[in-house]
């Protein structure tokens, strides 16, 4: 496999696990492919030295620019929600993995073991097996209107 032919993955976290993003980008080359990490990118919106509007748009460009992206952690936050609303209509593979301050010690995940941040449930008025069917239903972005946020989920472009 030549550098050109290297799997672009967008990682996908919630700030709450904002400290793993180095075992994060270590676990995805090794897997062989490249890993654009929003944190690792734009730290945590840049200590807010723009405006958090401009670091979300860049984050959905540097996604669409990835071949797939691949979500980091048991429990889901609502902005990954959108980028996972946002890979779904540009047709990007995504998957799921626990996560961990130790690369070794991430494993893939079945979504059936995912959950939601408590503001999910509470701000869409959605529970975890309506959340799920429409994330492997290919239909995330009814999440992210349930949570108010469908003008934030654009796909290609």
């Amino acid at each position: 496999m030549t550098a050109n032919d290297r799997l672009v993955v967008y990682t996908a976290q919630s700030k709450q696990y904002f400290y793993c993003r180095d075992a994060v980008c270590e676990f995805v080359f090794r897997q062989g492919a490249v890993p654009l990490n929003p944190f690792r990118v734009f730290d945590y919106f840049l200590g807010d030295r723009v405006r958090r509007d401009d670091v979300r748009d860049a984050n959905h460009v540097i996604l669409q620019r990835s071949d797939e992206v691949w979500v980091f952690g048991e429990t889901i936050a609502d902005g990954v929600l959108i980028e996972i609303a946002q890979a779904a209509m540009s047709g990007k593979n995504v998957r799921y993995f626990t996560i961990n301050n130790h690369a070794d010690g991430i494993r893939e995940l079945a979504p059936s073991r995912l959950n939601f941040e408590r503001e999910v449930y509470a701000s869409s008025g959605l529970g975890k097996a309506e959340i799920l069917r429409h994330l492997l239903g290919g239909t995330a972005v009814e999440v992210a209107a349930a949570l108010g946020r469908h003008g934030e989920v654009r796909g290609t472009g």
